[in-house]
């Protein structure tokens, strides 16, 4: 009867091949290099103009600019999934019968087995042999076969019999890292928001331009501390961040560079800070050098009447040093006589001294340049405003489970081995004779060294 082949389907041989998966794998490389040296999302836009508009069009028809959430990506990513799918498919019935394998019969050919094979004799009987290295078999291994033949008694143990799934196991992880990874990018989001010291923002800016998210409760920066090097450079800085759900404070924390805070599956990173625009200036003025009224509190926009007048004042400036000079305060004043514009410093009579005739000569930084009224500049309350990465990323789960996976999948497949063992115990005249040999599918001198202390032990358990 002449054997017939078994009939190969193309396309499960197709996305099972190893030189498909070589391929996808270079693919990938390669995207990720592009994603490396080009820029990509919101980075790219400075980049972009500065090319010919038809290699900018085809940057971006191809998606080059934002590489990992790309079509072509999402397609490598399916196909490198479906060939390792395939590939364990086609290659676990063998794997698995590797394990399932039992010990008996005794394979043949085993006895005498070259190289790995320790033959000697003792002077106990059969059943005693068999009984103390049946015993010591259980210690070593805990699961021990036995079978008794004509020829003798053989006892089989194995272990490490599951790092034939070694190669699956690393394969399920690749595939769960590739889901967490696809599923972060569908379903999740990388933002920034910048917040003001005292406020409070429900909404941030989608990365990329890609418009403003609106999150299921408010973050409000309470303090924002920053410290300095001797040099001025920027040493720490630190907001300390409250999360609100309807009006209430749920969670409060200390967010510093390095150190994320998450609420809700959401992560905060700390990005940046800056001087907020809400910068408030005390101010109080005098009339015919008789102060009028407490001091007022303004910022930027604000507008305050001057009693005794029809006179309006309007604040167009708040600055923190400007020129060099210190804080001051830009005013617009209103009248009947017109509008005037000055500047009310701070340290206005440390400036005075420094430059005599200064007013004379800029009467725009007179602070009584609108009679009868004289300004006066207490101080500036500066504000910080604090600018956060704000990153929710739901395939951090899958992504860190497979990775730890993947360790125990490349654990398993570089340093387990499967080794069986068999100890033939027959009689031998007035004693008995002992053989111990075995079989390993890799680490062959690792795997005798094993069989020589296996035969230690025996000697050790036996009268010699």
């Amino acid at each position: 009867m002449r054997f017939v082949p078994k009939k190969t389907n193309p396309v499960r041989a197709f996305f099972s091949s190893v030189k498909l998966t070589i391929v996808l794998m270079i693919l990938i490389a390669l995207l990720a290099v592009g994603g490396t040296f080009l820029p990509q999302q919101q980075e790219a836009g400075d980049f972009l103009h500065r090319l010919p508009p038809a290699a900018a069009e085809w940057l971006l028809r191809l998606q080059l600019l934002d590489i990992y959430h790309s079509t072509v990506f999402y397609l490598l990513m399916s196909l490198l999934s479906l060939n390792l799918i395939v590939c364990s498919l086609n290659r676990f019935p063998s794997a698995w019968k590797k394990i399932r394998t039992p010990g008996f019969p005794v394979p043949e050919g085993l006895f005498p087995s070259a190289g790995v094979e320790q033959t000697f004799n003792v002077k106990e009987g059969k059943d005693t042999v068999v009984s103390r290295l049946e015993s010591l078999a259980r210690k070593r291994w805990g699961s021990v076969d036995r079978q008794e033949t004509e020829r003798g008694v053989f006892l089989f143990a194995q272990k490490g019999r599951f790092a034939h799934l070694g190669v699956y196991v690393v394969h399920v992880s690749i595939l769960i890292i590739i889901l967490g990874a696809v599923v972060g990018s569908l379903f999740g989001f990388e933002a920034y928001v910048t917040i003001d010291e005292g406020q409070a923002v429900q909404e941030v800016e989608l990365k990329g331009g890609r418009g403003i998210r609106q999150l299921d409760f408010a973050v409000r920066c309470d303090k924002f501390t920053l410290e300095f090097h001797e040099n001025g450079a920027p040493k720490t800085y630190r907001s300390d961040l409250s999360f609100l759900k309807d009006g209430k404070v749920i969670r409060q924390g200390a967010l510093l560079v390095n150190h994320p805070l998450s609420f809700e599956t959401i992560r905060f990173y700390q990005s940046s800070y800056g001087m907020s625009e809400d910068n408030k200036a005390h101010l109080s003025f005098s009339r015919n050098g008789v102060r009028q009224q407490p001091e007022l509190v303004l910022t930027e926009g604000d507008v305050f009447e001057l009693p005794g007048s029809q006179a309006k004042g309007t604040v167009l400036r708040v600055e923190e040093n400007i020129m060099e000079m210190g804080p001051a305060v830009k005013l617009l004043i209103s009248s009947p006589r017109g509008d005037v514009q000055f500047w009310v410093f701070r340290h206005i009579e440390e400036i005075k001294q420094m430059n005599p005739g200064l007013l004379n000569e800029m009467p725009l930084f007179n602070p009584a340049l609108f009679k009868p009224y004289e300004f006066s500049l207490t101080r500036v309350e500066q504000k910080y405003s604090t600018g956060l990465q704000v990153v929710r990323d739901p395939g951090v789960p899958l992504v860190a489970g497979g990775g730890i996976l993947l360790i125990a999948g490349l654990m398993m497949t570089f340093w387990m081995s499967h080794r069986r063992f068999w100890i033939w115990i027959f009689s031998d005249g007035e004693g008995a004779s002992i053989h111990i040999t075995g079989m390993s599918n890799r680490n062959p001198a690792a795997f005798e060294k094993e069989i020589r202390n296996l035969h230690a032990a025996v000697r050790k358990a036996m009268t010699i």
